[in-house]
């Protein structure tokens, strides 16, 4: 009789053990307060997730521009370099015609002014052409600095001035002579109202203040540029300048 009470007893235990259903946890269980708490835990992370998103492509966005930027101001050295260059043969082959057709008369005639303004035309030309052909043939960076001095000196009011102190301003720039360069290139912005290089040298100007930490003074000559050559090259990478000057 025992046998079959222990009997019985185990086999409504196990029957109950396999009935008993397990334990589940339910999202929609709990208080009101409970489920409210839920889901703005649950919007929380999301937008967490969100923002962290969109910080990441911010940040990409702005390591491209930056990328493009640079590539832009390098796309526009090599092509201000180019178009100094071709100029330079422009100017030296009109001189050298001009020179040819006034031979002749200057000859004839014997006069001795004559031939001494020709001499000095001739002169002047070589020099230029001399000092320019170190930087772009013969690549004597530290020759180029005397010889281009050497010409402003000589010829201060030369066609070629407003050109030969732009040339030995970015000279002595590459070179770390910020002081120097800073010259040079006032001397283009001041005197040489008219020559198409007086925007690359306040751009120039601009750089320099930078370099000497002076923040507002190269946002001002920025803004000058922007506003007398819009449009042109030297605006461009002043505005480029102006878009990446911090404080």
């Amino acid at each position: 009789m025992k046998q079959a009470i222990l009997v019985a007893a185990m086999f409504f235990t196990t029957a109950t053990a396999f009935a008993a259903p397990a334990p589940v946890s339910d999202a929609s269980s709990g208080s009101s307060d409970d489920r409210l708490a839920k889901l703005e835990r649950i919007i929380k992370a999301k937008q967490q997730g969100e923002f962290e998103m969109q910080r990441r492509m911010d940040a990409l966005q702005n390591e491209v521009l930056d990328l493009r930027g640079i590539t832009e101001q390098q796309n526009y050295q090599m092509n201000q370099m180019l178009q100094r260059q071709r100029q330079l043969y422009e100017e030296i082959a009109n001189l050298t015609a001009k020179s040819s057709t006034q031979a002749a008369p200057a000859e004839a005639q014997a006069d001795p002014a004559t031939v001494a303004a020709a001499s000095s035309t001739l002169g002047e030309t070589a020099s230029y052409e001399a000092a320019v052909n170190l930087v772009l043939k013969d690549r004597k960076y530290d020759d180029a600095i005397p010889a281009f001095r050497d010409f402003i000196k000589q010829y201060p009011d030369s066609s070629y001035a407003a050109n030969a102190n732009y040339w030995l301003g970015q000279l002595l720039y590459n070179k770390g002579d910020y002081t120097a360069a800073k010259q040079a290139f006032s001397t283009v912005v001041s005197k040489f109202s008219d020559s198409n290089k007086r925007g690359d040298s306040l751009v120039k100007l601009g750089m320099i203040a930078e370099k000497e930490n002076d923040s507002a003074g190269a946002r001002a000559l920025y803004n000058k540029v922007l506003k007398e050559y819009a449009d042109s090259a030297s605006s461009r990478l002043a505005q480029q300048q102006l878009s990446a000057l911090k404080g």
